[in-house]
């Protein structure tokens, strides 16, 4: 049985239940009413028709006229302290039949006491209801004992009260017919209202289902009702999902980009390899074919040998390195003078090649924390770029300074510069501005990656700035020495 019936059914139980108890206590108060109406004619009646009674001890018969004008219509009968009757007038409707009553049995109740100051009436009057001749018809009497000891017994027929309660009992039923029908009317239209708001749940609900589309979100939620708090509820279960969606989504797409670095990774340490490789299987196969007899090619083959096996050396010892740095392996710490370590880096550079100018400019004392090798590492691979990726000639500043709790490394070129797209890319691992694999356009392409790792492996940051045929700069950052922080704050 669907909701919307069910709150049908109870609503009209309500209302049938309401409507039972209304006519029950209406009916019941009506007919007492009629009762109260009846007894009270009896008693305006009494006191005459006791009068003529009392007036006439013996002879009732004489006074039987003037007793039915005293009480046109209704029932007196008169007994005798013995129990026999003396007078029986039945009563009369128009339209009906005589109505009479056996008075066998029924007398006064004993309890009543005579009045002192009314000597021929009594206090307390009983008043019951009984059968009359007719089967269908009933009487009201009033039974009085008389100070002689006759019992006065007066009645008046219920027919007209009976009438009016039938018609009470059948307007209360038609009305309630009606009252229930109108009440099912409307429970329904107020039903079908009240459950909008969960058509409009269940419509949502659905669509999701049918399209899994969790954007849409269930409407009334700002309603102060049972239904809002239900929307509400519904819309924040769709956040939750909604987030627990992205979230899978992100990670997705996050394994995804793992897996395709991981691809390009393989691909990039493949191709490096595979020109050392190569270079020393050509000359071993060299060596093979009679390079062993011939000093001049032995030699070439052993020197080509040595020279690419450093290669892949090199390859090897830079991929290790950023495998413990990716691991968060912890570096040597101590206290190192940044400037000693570039002036060292650019004395390297200019042993190297001297094509490529370098200017130094200290502005503080520049001490931090850290690995002296891996930070030479870094100034070293960047003047390594510089050689490798400008023309000779292009010229170098390298300036040092310190903030409150930072040292500032900054190394700038005059060189072509690289785009902004190039430039997002530069620290990524294999990555090269020129797309070609020759090594006359640059190393392994993990240089600038290394870099990248060992600053942020010392708590550090790196910024590149470049446009094209603007330069490249490159700006370090490096959390300040405990000492040299208390000094330049002092």
């Amino acid at each position: 049985m669907s909701l919307r019936v069910r709150l049908l059914l109870a609503t009209m139980l309500v209302t049938l239940t309401a409507l039972v108890v209304a006519g029950v206590a209406t009916y019941t108060v009506f007919s007492r009413s009629q009762l109260r109406q009846v007894d009270d004619t009896l008693q305006r009646t009494h006191e005459p028709i006791e009068s003529a009674v009392a007036a006439e001890p013996g002879e009732l018969v004489n006074a039987r006229g003037k007793i039915a004008s005293l009480a046109p219509g209704s029932f007196v009968a008169v007994q005798d302290p013995g129990g026999d009757l003396e007078l029986s007038i039945p009563a009369r409707e128009p339209g009906h039949d005589e109505l009479t009553v056996d008075l066998t049995g029924l007398t006064a109740p004993d309890d009543q006491t005579l009045s002192q100051d009314r000597p021929i009436g009594v206090d307390l009057p009983g008043y019951m209801t009984v059968s009359a001749n007719s089967a269908h018809t009933q009487l009201r009497l009033r039974v009085a004992r008389l100070a002689d000891g006759r019992v006065l017994f007066i009645g008046e027929s219920l027919h007209d009260a009976a009438e009016s309660a039938r018609r009470l009992l059948l307007i209360e039923v038609i009305v309630a017919a009606i009252a229930l029908i109108v009440a099912g009317l409307v429970g329904w239209f107020m039903v079908r209202i009240g459950l909008r708001p969960l058509q409009r749940v269940e419509r949502t609900a659905l669509l999701i289902a049918a399209a899994g589309d969790l954007d849409h979100d269930v409407p009334g939620a700002e309603r102060q009702n049972e239904m809002g708090q239900l929307a509400l509820a519904l819309n924040t279960m769709l956040e939750r999902i909604r987030g627990a969606f992205a979230e899978r989504d992100a990670t997705e797409e996050e394994l995804r980009e793992s897996e395709e670095r991981m691809r390009r990774f393989v691909a990039d340490v493949s191709h490096e390899l595979r020109t050392p490789l190569a270079a020393v299987s050509a000359y071993t196969e060299l060596f093979e074919r009679g390079a062993r007899d011939r000093p001049e090619d032995l030699a070439r083959a052993m020197r080509g040998i040595n020279v690419e096996t450093g290669r892949m050396h090199e390859l090897v010892e830079e991929l290790l390195l950023l495998a413990r740095l990716d691991e968060g392996r912890p570096l040597a710490r101590r206290q190192v003078d940044v400037s000693e370590i570039v002036v060292e880096a650019i004395a390297a550079a200019r042993a190297v090649s001297s094509a490529w100018p370098i200017a130094l400019r200290v502005s503080d004392v520049v001490t931090v924390d850290g690995d002296a090798g891996r930070l030479r590492q870094v100034v070293d691979n960047l003047l390594t770029n510089v050689r490798t990726h400008t023309p000779a000639g292009t010229k170098t500043a390298i300036a040092l300074a310190a903030t409150a709790t930072s040292a500032t490394i900054t190394i700038e070129d005059d060189g072509p510069g690289m785009s902004p797209e190039q430039a997002a890319h530069i620290f990524e691992r294999f990555y090269r501005a020129d797309a070609s694999r020759s090594r006359s356009s640059g190393g392994s392409g993990l240089g600038m990656a290394i870099v990248h790792a060992i600053v942020e492996a010392h708590g550090g940051t790196i910024e590149v700035r470049s446009a094209s045929s603007a330069g490249l700069r490159i700006t370090i950052q490096l959390p300040l020495h405990a000492v040299a922080a208390s000094l330049i704050n002092a």
